[in-house]
């Protein structure tokens, strides 16, 4: 399989409402996680951070132009590889540990990580077998109610247990906008992880359809409309309660 040079590896996408999908195009889309910049007055936000295998703070320069929270939606390999390259990392208390103590087990890279995930491959020194996630400690522990402070804009942290212990969402209610992580998004959701829950699942669900959602940015696929959320949740739970 060809390699990819470390300059091609991701894809910027500027969005409405100052806020940029940065995403790694040659990860086959149900394994690609979405990477969230969101520009603030003061200071930005970056949800999730990818697999890792390339820097984003070497090839994407807009992650270090000014201040910056790393946010870790949960603690899935896709999703915080390069947290260790930032100063301000914030994730949820109930899996700061394995932020801080990540293994090819913990952060489910063991069993995914495989050449079969990638369209092409990452360059070297990169090798799928001996692939794992740096430790990046948290410097802020957030738990549910929480706010993440921009400057200019707000975000509320949801706890979103479900996919997995320390899922959470991030909601801008002056925008109507959610960051949603892995708990929903427009595609095949994952509920079988070794720490999800069935039951936490449900009350997430819930909990995330009584929100005035305008535009759902997820963990992994395309954003979409809050009337495509509330279909998405309605469907899922329609047919856990039947």
């Amino acid at each position: 399989m060809n390699r990819v040079p470390a300059q091609d590896w991701y894809r910027i996408r500027r969005l409405s409402d100052d806020i940029t999908w940065i995403d790694e195009p040659f990860i086959r889309e149900f394994y690609r996680c979405n990477i969230w910049h969101v520009r603030g007055r003061d200071r930005d936000m970056l949800v999730d951070s990818g697999m890792g295998v390339v820097s984003l703070r070497e090839w994407v320069p807009l992650v270090t132009e000014r201040p910056l929270d790393a946010v870790a939606s949960h603690m899935h390999f896709d999703h915080i590889g390069c947290h260790h390259e930032f100063d301000c990392r914030l994730c949820h208390s109930a899996e700061a540990d394995i932020l801080a103590r990540p293994t090819r087990q913990n952060t489910l890279a063991d069993p995914y990580v495989e050449d079969g995930i990638f369209d092409a491959m990452p360059p070297l020194p990169y090798q799928s077998a001996t692939y794992a996630v740096k430790s990046a400690p948290a410097t802020r522990v957030l738990e549910d109610g929480d706010r993440i402070d921009l400057g200019d804009r707000n975000f509320e942290v949801i706890h979103t247990p479900g996919h997995s212990p320390g899922g959470i969402a991030l909601w801008e209610a002056a925008t109507g906008i959610l960051i949603s992580g892995d708990i929903v998004y427009d595609g095949p959701l994952i509920e079988d992880t070794y720490h999800a829950d069935p039951a936490d699942y449900l009350r997430s669900m819930r909990r995330l359809l009584d929100l005035p959602v305008r535009v759902v940015h997820g963990g992994h696929f395309a954003s979409y409309s809050g009337q495509r959320h509330r279909e998405i949740i309605r469907t899922w739970l329609q047919s856990r309660e039947s």
